[in-house]
């Protein structure tokens, strides 16, 4: 036994060497942890069960100390972050470069499906060269199962996915079902087809970073979610966002204990300028009403004309939609509305209220847009916000035109409660544009049809572009006082908290993707 012993540890150790020394040493130097010192500083310490130590592609060999590709180049297990159970699996670049193999990814859908049955989230480190030439369609059918995990896990377990090395090919497009991709700054890169590629194909020249960087990818693309400047500050941001997730499902997000806000209530009745064409950021409200003031945005640098995120309201989870009147007047596009109806399904599927501000004068008007598909785009957060059955809290800051208005969680989508502000402009249309329609016979007929145009334009807005005509008929539930907005949210949320809704049975819906 003493014998076996001995072996067993040899084996152990020159598999969790990984690559050896020369590779981990090359590993550090461009600035990046080995896979195993990766899960140790995300897990809880002392918390990381390893599964498939041994496991190998070459069984005639399986009772060799030595091996070729130890651990097959990624580390798989399970542990705790903040005392919750995750699983997790950490490709090691130190081993024929994290490259796909039929084993690598039989070890991966094993602690994918694990994490299915036990109802835990699941959390891929991706640093890989891609798939394993030499193993063929072996390796390709590894990535399939994969990503028919990823799609079935969808909306039952919460999956992350951080990329801190390449990912290229088809290694990107598992991180893409996730629900959340985080990147390392200068280490990660996302493409399908590489800068060499795409030189010989188009005569393009790109660096790997400026193809499919972290920035690239939080800003340009969206295909990220979040960014950090090292793994470090990448596991931290991972960690805070998790706080907020359920485990499942079926689970509920973690509570805390509730906490006023850090930031001033009474400065809700200055953020928003008297000047209806005036920007302020929505951020100020959003952080004036929810728990320590504290809002974790999600997409920060995609599309800024809309903001979303997670809070606490009275120490609950919360999803957090708004416009962001900065930028684009906080108008509706093609980007913004991939960004709203995607973060309201993932609320939805994973049971957390939604709570959106709404400040929006309409859909980004241009040729670009309605090439582009804007209608289809548009639709997606008609459906979405249709489609959810979470509890729904529209809070109306200003703007509210038109089909937009409908399209921001309006009570006729089935949004539980609708709260207005005093300064919300509820209308067809924005008053300039629907004075010009209205009483275009008045301002050509005036002495002065630039008063008269103003004046009309004022006549509009005090007469039908307020939010009483609304109120009148229902379709909002209470005027308040902006600085009561907390308070009205926590009663509003307290009402919903045993919300039910059925729908018709059906195997799906089919989204206008």
């Amino acid at each position: 036994m003493t014998d076996k012993m001995k072996t067993l540890a040899e084996k152990r150790r020159l598999i969790e060497l990984g690559g050896g020394e020369k590779r981990i040493a090359d590993q550090h130097a461009k600035g990046k942890m080995t896979a195993r010192e990766r899960l140790n500083a995300l897990l809880d310490p002392g918390s990381f069960n390893e599964l498939d130590v041994f496991v190998q592609t070459d069984l005639e060999d399986a009772d060799e100390i030595g091996k070729s590709n130890p651990g097959e180049g990624v580390v798989t297990g399970y542990g705790t972050i903040g005392g919750r159970p995750v699983y997790v699996f950490a490709q090691d670049f130190t081993v024929a470069g994290g490259s796909l193999g039929e084993m690598h990814a039989a070890k991966i859908c094993k602690v994918m499906d694990l994490a299915m049955k036990t109802g835990a989230p699941v959390i891929g480190l991706n640093d890989s060269g891609g798939a394993r030439i030499q193993e063929g369609v072996r390796a390709l059918n590894g990535y399939g199962e994969i990503f028919f995990r990823n799609t079935i896990a969808s909306g039952v377990i919460p999956q992350i996915s951080v990329i801190m090395g390449p990912s290229a090919g088809g290694a990107v497009y598992s991180p893409a079902i996730t629900d959340f991709v985080f990147m390392v700054e200068n280490t990660a890169q996302m493409f399908i087809t590489g800068p060499q590629v795409i030189k010989a194909v188009t005569g393009e020249e790109v660096s790997a970073e400026a193809l499919g960087g972290a920035h690239t990818h939080n800003q340009t693309s969206g295909v990220a979610h979040f960014k950090a400047t090292s793994e470090e500050e990448c596991f931290a941001k991972l960690k805070d966002l998790l706080s907020y997730l359920p485990s499942n499902n079926l689970d509920e997000a973690p509570v805390t204990t509730p906490e006023e806000p850090a930031l001033d209530a009474a400065d809700l009745v200055t953020i928003i300028p008297d000047n209806p064409n005036k920007p302020y950021d929505v951020r100020e409200i959003i952080k004036r009403v929810v728990d320590a003031s504290r809002f974790l945005e999600v997409h920060e640098l995609f599309a800024k004309n809309a903001v979303v995120g997670f809070a606490r309201l009275g120490g609950r989870s919360v999803g957090i939609i708004a416009n962001q009147a900065q930028v684009k007047a906080g108008c509706l596009d093609i980007d913004s509305s991939d960004k709203i109806a995607r973060f309201v399904r993932f609320c939805d599927c994973f049971n957390l209220p939604m709570v959106t501000f709404v400040d929006v004068p309409g859909y980004l008007p241009g040729v670009d847009q309605e090439h582009g598909g804007i209608i289809r785009h548009g639709a997606k957060v008609l459906y979405a916000y249709s489609e959810a059955t979470v509890p729904k809290i529209q809070v109306i800051l200003r703007k509210a035109y038109g089909g937009s208005y409908i399209a921001m969680s309006a009570r006729c989508l089935r949004g539980d409660l609708a709260l207005a502000w005093p300064s919300a402009e509820i209308a067809v249309m924005g008053p300039e544009g629907a004075a010009n329609i209205v009483y275009r016979r008045e301002i050509d007929a005036a002495e002065d049809p630039k008063a008269e145009r103003n004046a009309r334009i004022q006549q509009y807005r005090d007469k039908y572009s307020n939010p009483y005509i609304a109120a009148a008929r229902g379709w909002v539930d209470d005027i308040i006082d902006p600085r009561e907005t907390r308070a009205a949210l926590l009663r509003g949320l307290k009402m919903l908290e045993n919300k039910q809704e059925d729908r018709p049975r059906k195997k799906h819906g089919n989204i206008p993707l």
